[in-house]
């Protein structure tokens, strides 16, 4: 939209005033509005989240290293509510998002703490901290805008499971743009060995560990001489990840069937237990 050639010319009265070119404020405030509007075509692109699970859930957020924060770094999401954040206008961006499960406010300390995926700001805003695992994460890399390039997105179990979850785009132009997911429930099928189970006790398992997290050896870390794909293939443990969620990180060189690509996304829908 050619904006800048929209002119607007009121009668004027005089020789003085003729041909002069008067824009009152309510017009001026029109083409601002226009401007912005056919500026943010090519704009940042803004998350969507979603809170299908029966339970509330506390969105954690946290920007990457060289990336700026977003305007929320934590915040409640009621089950069926939905909330949106802006990714920045300029730039590419990386960061990840997850659901925080069990949260509520210690009456004798007033600290904030959560039984799955806590950040330990003892908050609702995560500042900058990330999740302690079991925890399934949602990474994003986005492109700078209107840079042509493309976006990378997965949903990752190498730290864990919580809770399902699913990314999807919207208005993409390039790439495969396909919703990545963990729509199944790894703590259903999670090994004893692995399994967090709620404080309160019954046996209720709120969350499933990786077995880097649970055992922390090399060859489930793919750290030392494990540290290539070539080395660190999959394992008995990460193959339980995989057959409940084809399309999610199961460990840390899984990428063949767990990377996502699109181009042009206006948006990120994130959908926590998209199952329900």
């Amino acid at each position: 939209m050619a904006v800048a050639h929209l002119l607007f010319q009121l009668p004027a009265a005089g020789n003085a005033a003729r041909n002069r070119m008067v824009v009152s404020p309510a017009i001026l405030l029109v083409l601002l509005l226009l401007l912005f509007t056919a500026l943010g075509a090519d704009g940042a692109t803004s998350f969507r989240f979603t809170n299908a699970c029966q339970h509330p859930v506390w969105v954690g957020a946290l920007h990457g290293a060289s990336s700026p924060p977003l305007a929320r770094s934590g915040f409640y999401l009621a089950p069926s509510a939905t909330s949106h954040l802006d990714a920045p206008s300029s730039g590419s961006w990386s960061g990840t998002f997850w659901a925080r499960t069990g949260c509520a406010v210690d009456s004798a300390t007033g600290r904030f703490s959560c039984a799955t995926a806590d950040c330990g700001t003892g908050d609702v805003a995560c500042e900058g901290r990330g999740p302690a695992p079991p925890v399934s994460l949602v990474e994003v890399t986005l492109a700078a805008p209107g840079s042509g390039g493309q976006d990378f997105y997965d949903v990752s179990l190498v730290d864990g499971f919580n809770v399902p979850v699913r990314v999807a785009p919207s208005g993409g132009g390039g790439g495969d743009c396909r919703p990545a997911a963990c729509a199944g429930d790894v703590n259903a099928m999670c090994p004893a060995d692995l399994r967090v189970v709620a404080a309160s006790g019954g046996g209720v398992v709120v969350a499933c560990k990786s077995a880097c997290n649970a055992y922390g050896s090399a060859r489930y870390c793919c750290t030392g001489q494990y540290g290539t794909p070539a080395a660190c293939g999959p394992t008995s443990y990460s193959q339980v990840f995989k057959s409940a969620c084809p399309a999610a990180y199961s460990y840390a060189y899984d990428d063949a069937s767990s990377t996502f690509t699109c181009s042009g996304a206006s948006s990120y829908d994130v959908t926590f237990c998209p199952g329900s």
